[in-house]
């Protein structure tokens, strides 16, 4: 069985969206593309290499996978930092996508159509699935309790709105911090393994019975 990571750069109130480029994701008037950008420095983008090194196949969704395709079969993988265009040329790519036509002709693109299919592949022999970006399609394995990893480079910066990592519906579930970095321009590098199951617990102590009665009521009451 294969395991999918969720690779995902968020700002600190969790946005996702176009962090490489203000071309690359305007969609519902975001204007704040290319957040990311001047924090990959030798540092942070050196943990980033760290990623792209291990063996792993792309899983994206449909928009993410256009982004791709448009850029990296384009770019020289002999450059000085040609080694994700050289990485990327070699891995299978999945791209996911409902309905609707997806050009897939980047070498080694293979379509699926639904969570269904990639709970098939996922459970097939072969490299990690490794998502980048594809904020709708990380909600749905999210959704589906498919994920079995969450790489996260987190960006010290406040976006105020754009699509976010997590939505409501995720399967709830207790990961465990298997690694992380803190680099000195104020990125968070934290890697997390799947755990158990959500523990809860409640404090030591009692509230004062006739407070706590009239604000479980309120609460009632509010909905």
């Amino acid at each position: 069985m294969r395991k999918i990571i969720v690779g995902a750069q968020v700002s600190i109130d969790g946005v996702m969206q176009g962090p490489g480029g203000p071309t690359e994701d305007p969609t519902k008037g975001f204007k704040l593309g290319g957040w990311s950008m001047p924090y990959f420095d030798e540092e942070s983008g050196g943990e980033m290499m760290k990623v792209f090194d291990a063996s792993f196949d792309l899983l994206l969704g449909r928009k993410t996978y256009e982004i791709f395709a448009g850029f990296w079969p384009f770019q020289d993988p002999n450059a000085e930092d040609g080694f994700i265009t050289k990485r990327f040329s070699e891995i299978a790519k999945y791209v996911v996508s409902k309905s609707g036509d997806v050009k897939t002709d980047w070498t080694g693109t293979q379509l699926l159509r639904s969570i269904d299919d990639v709970k098939r592949i996922k459970q097939q022999d072969g490299p990690t699935l490794l998502t980048q970006g594809s904020t709708e399609l990380v909600h749905a394995l999210l959704a589906a309790d498919l994920v079995d990893e969450i790489s996260m480079f987190i960006v010290p910066v406040v976006l105020g709105g754009g699509k976010k990592l997590f939505a409501d519906g995720s399967a709830p579930h207790a990961f465990n911090l298997a690694w992380s970095r803190v680099c000195k321009n104020g990125v968070i590098v934290a890697h997390y393994e799947r755990g158990g199951d959500v523990k809860t617990a409640t404090p030591p102590g009692l509230p004062d019975k006739e407070h706590e009665a009239a604000r479980q009521a309120r609460m009632k009451r509010e909905g």
